[in-house]
């Protein structure tokens, strides 16, 4: 009994590493720990009280995140690899997101009983750079599942920041990016910063507006598990009259299984849909194949990644 009550407790207790990391994330911690230094020099580099960020620090280094040593304390590999502004692989802004989460979570009790998002908290800004935090540790496997020998004309539809989109044109794809005002702002930055100018860029609602046509290749990432089944079908439909006959549309989602138990992470992140979305939650691989047949798609196949899974579909040639 007491081995599952420890099993238990690991459970209820997973907030509190979850919440030093994020509060470390906030204050820029890791950006002043690359080399070793004392408490009173990380207080002073962040604004942070002297006995607190000891305890704070203390605790980054029980969890693994940083090194300890005569009074010193300097991040691990992990903290530079990940943690640090301007790594390659920073995933900062996704940890960002989450403290905004955070607050939406906690009203679990009463979105549950209502069954309505709970709608506390948003920040665009780090919800559209953590998807790019995400994609940038997959973007080279994405890519080369997509398959692009042939493809001439590509739509990225609800782009986000353009990772995926930014990868295509370079290999000489030309890449519609579509999204929100707001969100192609973003986009546009960052294929500024990429030195990528054979793109794009059209602002608007998928669901509502015109989404173009003439594609070879149709890529939606992430966004069907905001939606509910019947706004997916119907933009499902808008694709398959934007693309060219024999062109393709790939669906990128969070892996789940047909009994939406495993893996565990995608069951939570459904509840993450409960608490942020009107309709939203993760769907099998066997939904979208459905809704793809549904839609007139044909040749529809799925293939496995590291924590998704590809569902693509063919129109009639």
């Amino acid at each position: 009994m007491a081995e599952d009550a420890k099993e238990l407790r690991k459970i209820w207790s997973g907030f509190q590493s979850a919440r030093v990391l994020i509060t470390a994330n906030n204050l820029g911690v890791f950006d002043h720990l690359k080399k070793a230094q004392g408490p009173e020099s990380v207080a002073e580099a962040v604004g942070s009280d002297k006995r607190a960020t000891v305890l704070l620090l203390d605790a980054l280094a029980a969890i693994g995140l940083l090194k300890k040593q005569s009074g010193k304390y300097r991040n691990t590999p992990l903290s530079n690899r990940f943690l640090v502004k301007g790594a390659a692989e920073y995933q900062g802004d996704i940890i960002r997101h989450v403290d905004t989460l955070w607050q939406n979570w906690s009203a679990l009790d009463e979105v549950v009983m209502a069954g309505r998002p709970a709608g506390r908290a948003f920040d665009h800004h780090a919800f559209i750079l953590g998807m790019h935090n995400l994609a940038v540790l997959k973007v080279k496997e994405v890519l080369r599942a997509m398959k692009l020998k042939g493809v001439k004309k590509a739509l990225d539809l609800g782009s986000g920041p353009g990772t995926y989109a930014l990868e295509m044109a370079k290999k000489g794809v030309a890449v519609t990016l579509f999204d929100t005002v707001e969100t192609i702002k973003i986009a546009k930055k960052f294929a500024a910063q990429h030195k990528v100018k054979s793109i794009r860029f059209v602002e608007g609602d998928f669901l509502a507006d015109s989404i173009g046509v003439g594609y070879d290749l149709i890529f939606i990432s992430q966004i069907f598990h905001a939606y509910s089944e019947e706004e997916n079908i119907a933009l499902l439909r808008k694709c398959y009259q934007a693309m060219n006959p024999g062109g393709r549309v790939l669906i990128q989602e969070f892996y789940i299984n047909h009994g939406k138990t495993y893996p565990p992470q995608s069951a939570l992140f459904s509840i993450n849909m409960l608490v942020n979305t009107e309709a939203g939650r993760c769907y099998s691989p066997n939904e979208m194949r459905g809704w793809l047949s549904e839609t007139g798609f044909v040749k529809v196949t799925k293939k496995h990644l590291a924590d998704s899974v590809l569902v693509e579909g063919t129109k009639e040639p």
